[in-house]
């Protein structure tokens, strides 16, 4: 790890499912610095608590025990209200079932976000989005709905737009667990020129060890705890 500020970071963190002799400790106290500006990828076997740690570290899971903290923000300390809105105007998604609406182009889609935010498309806006499509190279295909794009284009319609709201940081669950070698390859290009040419933050959970060569930091989880 580096220096740099952190984007997020976990204390005692832990999350338990169930009760009594049939209880599964997912996580087991994680103590975890994730720096800002480079690209984390968070490892392990089926099952090891890779997926609940990030689940917890996006807002999209209430640990049991512990304190996670985002862009200097305690998640503990917001409602469910707070806690959507945080997540709408800080933090991209990229999942490996790319989550494209079929009825819109590539260009709507990647646009959504914004929209969804109350936001307006305005110049700064727009010169996000043209540097963001210019980067993922997908420019000739802003108007082509889903169903007309390969499983590759695809997934980087979904990485530009988790990219084009700025978000402190992207989450991408599996991103390459529906595309074949060469489109995967492709897509974890993409994601590291996103963090090198774009300054962004990428946490990435992955089981593949060829995934995670594209990342800058790697960090192992093994029965619920960093290995």
């Amino acid at each position: 790890m580096t220096n740099s500020p952190l984007a997020a970071s976990t204390r005692g963190l832990t999350r338990v499912y169930g009760n009594g002799d049939t209880a599964v400790h997912a996580l087991r106290g994680v103590d975890l610095d994730l720096p800002a500006g480079r690209f984390t990828a968070i490892m392990g076997r089926s099952g090891s608590g890779k997926s609940t740690l990030m689940h917890c570290l996006a807002g999209l899971d209430t640990p049991t025990t512990g304190n996670v903290t985002v862009g200097g923000r305690a998640l503990e300390s917001m409602d469910d209200t707070a806690l959507t809105l945080f997540r709408r105007e800080h933090l991209g998604f990229v999942f490996q079932s790319f989550n494209l609406l079929p009825m819109l182009t590539a260009g709507q889609n990647i646009l959504l976000p914004l929209e969804l935010a109350g936001r307006r498309v305005d110049a700064a806006a727009r010169e996000r989005y043209d540097l963001v499509v210019g980067v993922l190279g997908i420019g000739d295909r802003l108007g082509h709905r889903p169903g007309e794009l390969s499983g590759g284009q695809q997934q980087r319609v979904a990485i530009a737009r988790a990219l084009v709201s700025e978000p402190d940081i992207v989450f991408a669950d599996e991103p390459t667990g529906n595309l074949d070698s060469e489109a995967s390859a492709e897509v974890l290009d993409f994601l590291r020129r996103s963090v090198r040419e774009l300054g962004q933050t990428v946490v990435m959970v992955t089981h593949e060890d060829s995934a995670a060569a594209y990342a800058d930091d790697v960090v192992v989880i093994a029965d619920g705890l960093v290995a």
